[in-house]
């Protein structure tokens, strides 16, 4: 298999530009002429000027498209360009660097802004979410100089609320020192807020860094005090408390399954399922989504990830499809994975690819940024040939037959 370098700069350029993004298309993002883009494509007439035209509108620094770093996988050009974008509002915010001709919001419009950017997130859109999030993050920043000193806390705490979920954005499709500071950022603005949630929140957020980074042990210890911290008292909570401090709880059961921690995951999925039936529905509030269907569906997950394979089953079975309804696109889809998972545990070669083809061809966009596709495919050893073709080719796997058996070795991770 060839290696990025060894592809010519013009060969780059074009599988930079990839499917999505025509010629005629890049031509005038980078305001050059089509001619220009062919011959760029040719390895011909590569002045410097045109790598640099060329990296902003393909999202790609130079060194990617010289061969030097090979881009990230499972993005596209829109997601490269809004990453940039994204980064440039984190960075330059959080060091004061505002565009001369960026105007104030009203704390109604941010809020309404930061909804709309967790209802893409959550819908799986995440090249969108990230988009809506750069210039939220600046009109953000714009409003708090503006405000006078007794709003400087709801300023604050907005403000910490759009750099979280521009954390959430970066850590899900893999750039995670991005994540690391906007998660940073969204801590001092939290703190400044002086608002306990919203520490909580932020630490929770954290710790969901720590988990994709395998810092697992930090993880836990950190999402175990996010919980611990906003506990509250059942018998007086409300709605919103509850959903937050159950999601909370939720996350630490999935870091201590993680861990293969079967005794401190048991105690927070206990406390996870007790939450979601005082509740008695699901409640959507501050960027996260919890009632007693969430909590079943994560116990798919942490039983799976704990080798519970039969009781993972049970769970699975238990749900019926309009109970799913009730929950995000993102949720069902991740449902839909730990489902496929469970199934390939339990030797269910054709029910698990059924599951997991079903999900790719409903949400493409969702999948291309998760991992576990691709783990499925490689644990499922005896199946249906051409539906295992099938899904190998939706993720991006090669599939050798032997034998008559047809398994898939991963050949990038999505």
């Amino acid at each position: 298999m060839n290696q990025w370098s060894d592809y010519s700069t013009g060969e780059r350029i074009h599988m930079l530009r990839g499917r999505e993004i025509t010629q005629e298309q890049l031509a005038e993002r980078t305001g050059l002429s089509v001619a220009t883009i062919r011959q760029a494509e040719q390895d011909r007439r590569l002045t410097l000027q045109t790598l640099m035209s060329l990296s902003d509108a393909l999202g790609a620094d130079i060194s990617v498209i010289q061969g030097q770093q090979a881009p990230r996988r499972a993005m596209v050009a829109d997601d490269r360009r809004m990453v940039r974008t994204l980064s440039s509002a984190v960075h330059d915010t959080a060091a004061g660097i505002i565009p001369p001709n960026a105007e104030p919001a009203t704390f109604d419009d941010l809020r309404e802004a930061i909804e709309q950017c967790w209802a893409l997130y959550w819908e799986g859109n995440f090249s969108e979410a990230g988009s809506l999030v750069a210039p939220s993050l600046i009109s953000a920043s714009v409003t708090l100089c503006d405000q006078s000193a007794n709003a400087d806390c709801e300023a604050w705490g907005i403000l910490s609320d759009t750099y979280r979920i521009a954390a959430y954005v970066a850590n899900l499709i893999g750039v995670r020192d991005l994540a690391y500071a906007a998660i940073g950022h969204a801590q001092v603005a939290a703190e400044k807020a002086a608002d306990d949630l919203r520490g909580a929140l932020v630490g929770s957020g954290r710790a969901w860094v720590y988990l994709r980074d395998a810092r697992l042990g930090d993880a836990l210890s950190l999402a175990e005090k996010s919980a611990t911290d906003i506990e509250p008292r059942f018998s007086v909570a409300t709605p919103t408390e509850l959903a937050v401090y159950g999601s909370h709880i939720n996350f630490a059961a999935v870091v201590a399954s993680r861990m293969g921690n079967e005794e401190r995951a048991a105690d927070h999925l206990s406390q996870s399922h007790a939450t979601g039936a005082r509740m008695g529905k699901e409640v959507r509030t501050h960027g996260t989504l919890f009632g007693p269907v969430t909590a079943t569906t994560q116990a798919v997950g942490i039983n799976v990830s704990l080798g519970a394979t039969g009781k993972a089953l049970t769970l699975i079975d238990s749900i019926k499809e309009k109970q799913l309804s009730s929950l995000s696109d993102a949720a069902q889809n991740r449902f839909k994975m730990d489902k496929a998972m469970a199934q390939a545990d339990a030797k269910m070669w054709d029910a698990s690819l059924e599951t997991l083809e079903k999900a790719l061809i409903g949400a493409p966009e969702w999948a291309r940024h998760q991992t576990l596709p691709g783990v499925i495919a490689e644990k499922v050893g005896r199946a249906s040939t051409a539906r295992l073709r099938r899904v190998s080719k939706l993720i991006g796997v090669r599939v050798p037959v032997d034998n008559g058996f047809a398994s898939a070795t991963a050949k990038s991770a999505l």
